[in-house]
């Protein structure tokens, strides 16, 4: 590697630039081996930080085996030979596009040689000669792990033939043979599982594995969407028999070896319908003035045993999963609703981490350990509220003060580059039957931050008493919640956006970023752009996830975060409760590389999760909105897309898009940077965050799908009764 090589500018490199930089670095030295100190000093990393983040990078090409590990610590780039591995992204017209870190841009991949390869597949594929002016392409050459075998969609019957519609995004439908249909009708929804796809056949031969039930039924729908996203919506009967098996009943012994908080004053504080229970507070004043309080969190690993049964389940489902009208538990019910759920006048075994605090919400000493608490009371959030709004209630005088410690802790973690994103959360009144009947928005109100920072500093303080380094303290693995800075020209993007609105944000190091971005919530709350702004700024952003390699917390402006404080609901807490158990004892560092697959598949599950809640609330949306055809509705443009427009409805939140072809008054071009569309003749814009006024066109369930025209627009040659009958093909091939 020459070292008149010009530098890279790695200050405002996130993971994802710096990755970029580095493979850059390799494919212009593409036999040699490199350090990461050598490294670093190519793409222009100076301090710990960014060197620690450079090293973080090589160990991750390595695991996705774009880097060979030549010799200890030395990385060189793998031999291709013409050949990528990557992860295939399908449209509904059967186009393909892979992704890898071994390019610099995906890869188009045609119908014809996709070669079964599907949505999500990990495939290995030949690269073409790249022609002039056009978008590189490739061939599926082997599908090397696939992303998923079982599909959800209607059953349709025939005399002849049985097939599975799968919902959109598959180009195909699944042949079922007529004695594997397991008892599913004509019109029913199911769940189908591959067998077979011969190397010819069009359509891979499946078998039916559940019938879920009559389409439009509610039950039949939330399932169908847990089944979409290949999570569950049932236990197995033996995992529900060992919970039942767990013993409820507290030994004296194990009293004897926890620390008492049955006498000090603690209550839990959840959502009025919660009925699992993960943390209590309890708050007493010391001798010594300070305040102790303690964050006590359901002490699930005593319950749950590793090797087990319950354990399995729980790894395997990572997650609760939080449906518009339901709560699918990662723990059966036994557990996560009894035993381990801290409700009121009961015994509870817990972990704990216990802080004495001044009144400045400053830190003087902390513990960590195994307890037994008493909850004297649950209170839902609008309780909590009133006590702190009026000064009146059970427990006032500990709930004033925790409420107090909360708003100086808050005030710290904003003075310390915290950024502070408060959503308005949409909610929906729904019948028996699964109905929405109406739609409310949920805000952010004390009681809330009041939880929100106790949790916050006790997986912060967690993450650093195991992390942080110190004389005497060897390195230990530990699962972190890390969140990337954000991508730069994602940044830039955002930032030449809102100057319409007379905004900007100082993008010359993270610390300003988080500075200005905070400024700039401040600026536009309660604005008609703020939702616009407030939801592009959250894309900017890069997504949490879980690993063992630390690179901190940017969201947050944490330099060491964690997940310790929701065992009920997330596996990545039951890792850190027994990480943080052994480590307490002095127990050696567990490996590395086994947590790491652990947190990725955590990862993955939640990522699932959170999808899943999205089509949940969209199906609502879309059932809530379907009487409503013809109405005209306020709101304002939410998305661009080359396909359409998305807008959001001012009264209700709802989200729909207006369909690209349903813009007769010219021919509309994307233009990515700025957000918009532009008629090419008359030069008339649509730009995201830009009032309209449109009518509900359609609502497809299905499709969990709204389509909107803008009135005033005429109806497209080649409607008839608002029928789509014929339209040209608008846009690239990849959509």
């Amino acid at each position: 590697m020459s070292k008149d090589k010009k530098k890279k500018k790695a200050l405002s490199f996130n993971k994802h630039g710096l990755k970029r930089a580095i493979l850059e670095v390799y494919y212009e030295n593409s036999n040699q081996s490199f350090n990461y100190k050598q490294i670093g000093a190519a793409v222009g990393a100076k301090d710990v930080g960014q060197l620690q983040l450079v090293n973080v990078v090589l160990q991750e090409l390595r695991d996705a085996d774009t880097l060979v590990e030549k010799e200890r610590g030395k990385f060189q780039l793998k031999s291709q030979g013409g050949t990528v591995t990557g992860t295939m992204e399908m449209n509904s017209k059967g186009f393909g596009k892979v992704t890898s870190e071994e390019l610099e841009e995906p890869v188009l991949v045609s119908p014809e040689n996709m070669h079964h390869a599907l949505d999500g597949d990990k495939v290995r594929v030949r690269l073409y000669a790249r022609r002039k002016k056009s978008d590189p392409e490739a061939e599926v050459l082997e599908i090397l792990e696939r992303a998923k075998t079982t599909f959800v969609g209607t059953v349709e019957i025939s005399e002849f033939s049985a097939f599975l519609i799968p919902n959109k995004k598959t180009p195909f439908d699944l042949f079922i043979p007529k004695d594997k249909l397991m008892g599913a009708k004509h019109g029913q929804k199911a769940i189908a599982r591959i067998m077979d796809w011969p190397e010819r056949a069009r359509n891979p031969f499946a078998e039916i594995i559940d019938v879920l039930g009559d389409a439009g039924n509610n039950n039949t729908e939330m399932h169908a969407i847990l089944a979409e996203f290949g999570l569950p919506y049932a236990y197995p009967k033996a995992v529900n028999d060992a919970a039942e098996k767990i013993a409820v009943e507290i030994s004296a012994e194990e009293i004897k070896n926890r620390r008492d908080f049955r006498k000090v004053p603690t209550f839990t504080i959840d959502p009025a319908d919660a009925k699992d229970f993960d943390d209590a507070l309890s708050v007493q004043k010391l001798e010594n003035g300070l305040w102790e309080v303690g964050v006590h969190i359901a002490d699930v690993t005593h319950y749950v045993k590793p090797e087990s049964l319950l354990e399995d389940e729980a790894y395997n489902r990572a997650t609760s999963v939080y449906l518009v009208d339901r709560v699918v538990p990662m723990l059966p019910e036994k557990l996560s609703n009894g035993v381990c759920s801290l409700r009121p006048h009961e015994d509870k075994l817990c972990f704990s981490a216990v802080f004495q605090l001044d009144d400045q919400s400053v830190v003087h000493n902390e513990w960590f350990g195994r307890t037994i608490i008493w909850s004297d009371r649950r209170f839902a959030y609008e309780e909590a509220q009133v006590v702190i709004e009026t000064g009146e209630g059970d427990l006032k005088e500990e709930i004033l003060t925790l409420d107090r410690l909360a708003k100086k802790l808050r005030e710290i973690r904003f003075a310390e580059g915290s950024i502070g994103f408060d959503r308005v959360e949409v909610k929906f009144d729904i019948d028996k039957d699964g109905k929405p009947l109406s739609v409310f928005f949920k805000e952010s109100k004390d009681s809330n931050k009041l939880i929100e920072e106790f949790m916050l500093l006790a997986n912060k303080r967690v993450a650093e008493f195991v992390g942080k380094p110190g004389a005497k303290k060897k390195e230990r693995t530990f699962v972190y919640r890390i969140h990337d800075k954000p991508d730069p020209d994602k940044l830039d993007s955002f930032n030449h956006f809102i100057k319409r609105f007379g905004y900007g944000i100082q993008t010359n190091n993270p610390r300003t970023v988080m500075e200005s971005m905070n400024k700039l919530i401040e600026n536009v709350a309660g604005k008609k752009e703020q939702n616009v702004i407030e939801t592009l700024a959250i894309r900017t952003m890069a997504k949490a996830e879980y690993s063992t390699r630390n690179i901190g917390h940017y969201g947050l402006g944490f330099e060491f975060y964690t997940h310790f404080t929701s065992p009920i609901r997330r596996y990545p807490d039951m890792m850190v409760h027994r990480l943080l158990a052994r480590y307490l004892e002095d127990g050696r560092s567990v490996q590395g590389h086994q947590y790491e697959e652990m947190c990725k598949h955590s990862s993955e599950m939640e990522n699932r999760a959170a999808n899943a809640e999205r089509a949940s609330i969209k199906y609502k949306q879309v059932e809530f909105m379907a009487d409503k055809i013809g109405q005209q509705f306020k709101g304002v443009i939410s998305g661009v897309k080359e396909w359409g427009i998305y807008v959001e409805l001012d009264e209700n939140k709802c989200e729909g898009m207006v369909p690209m072809f349903e813009l007769t008054d010219d021919f509309y071009e994307f233009d990515e940077k700025n957000y918009c569309i532009i008629g090419r003749r008359t030069h008339k814009k649509y730009q995201l965050g830009d009032p309209i006024d449109i009518e509900i066109a359609r609502a497809n369930l299905e499709r969990k799908q709204l389509d909107f025209r803008i009135v005033g627009e005429e109806l497209p040659p080649g409607r008839v009764n608002n029928k789509r009958l014929k339209s040209p093909v608008r846009g690239k091939r990849w959509k």
